[in-house]
């Protein structure tokens, strides 16, 4: 009995032991704030959302795969008056520099999106710089303005890259509303998916070249205005500095209400 015990008692401390494990490894490559903020210190966080009173919100498009759908959502945001932000990976600026110059010439904002679009949080210090040296220059080369914004790649990040990134003078920018316009969901699912989430401050994701997103966007601007929000770029949303950010990634002025320092 006693050696029945003692085996279970091994297999318990085992099972106890492989669970840290997992859970550990998930949460290195966790995209959600509150999932990594870990008990034993705070994790150096993006920007997720912007706590705010005046309903301001923006809307941001990755662009790291084709043009196709571009034009058309350019098209919809000129017509609500609309300015955007698009966070662009190098290959996709060299690619297509005439899209990057279309983009700034309409007002719209302009990030780095990376490089390679690789999992950032696996490189040392001396790679993200390159990656992100890199790609900002080749912004800079076409819209000959500073970029300051940086979204990591898949959301997925550590404190070396954001570390890394405000050394360098970058806000790395997440999102509190993900369309998910890339699993080509219908134009009214990615509507209902932002509208529903939408609040003050919110950060909202697409991409450039979903399927329906361009279609969802007259929708979502209309719904959205209609409740009294307004649509700023990703740069005029974020405090540029006295600021704090919780564990849910919400940026707070200094000396906020509900800030946590």
């Amino acid at each position: 009995m006693r050696f029945i015990t003692i085996r279970l008692k091994r297999a318990a401390a085992v099972f106890g032991a492989a669970a840290f494990l997992f859970a550990a490894g998930g949460a290195a490559y966790a995209t959600g704030a509150a999932e990594v903020y870990m008990s034993a210190g705070k994790r150096s966080l993006p920007i997720y959302s912007v706590e705010r009173e005046d309903k301001k919100v923006a809307i941001s498009f990755d662009c790291a795969w084709g043009t196709e759908h571009t034009d058309a959502i350019l098209q919809n945001l000129a017509s609500a008056g609309v300015k955007a932000t698009f966070f662009m990976v190098q290959f996709w600026t060299e690619k297509y520099p005439e899209y990057v110059k279309k983009i700034d010439e309409a007002g719209h904002e302009i990030g780095t999106h990376s490089a390679t679009h690789s999992y950032m949080s696996r490189q040392s210090e001396a790679e993200i710089r390159a990656e992100l040296g890199s790609s900002a220059q080749a912004i800079e080369a076409v819209t000959g303005k500073e970029v300051e914004l940086f979204r990591a790649p898949y959301g997925d990040y550590d404190d070396l890259l954001v570390d890394t990134a405000q050394a360098m003078g970058l806000y790395t920018i997440q999102w509190d509303v993900d369309s998910l316009d890339w699993k080509d969901l219908s134009a009214s699912d990615i509507a209902s998916r932002i509208v529903d989430s939408a609040k003050s401050g919110s950060i909202i994701l697409c991409h450039n070249n979903g399927l329906h997103t361009a279609e969802a966007l007259p929708i979502v601007l209309d719904t959205l205005r209609a409740r009294g929000y307004e649509f700023v770029p990703v740069g005029e949303l974020i405090y540029r500095e006295n600021y704090t950010i919780d564990p849910a990634g919400r940026q707070f002025a200094q000396g906020a209400a509900g800030e946590i320092g």
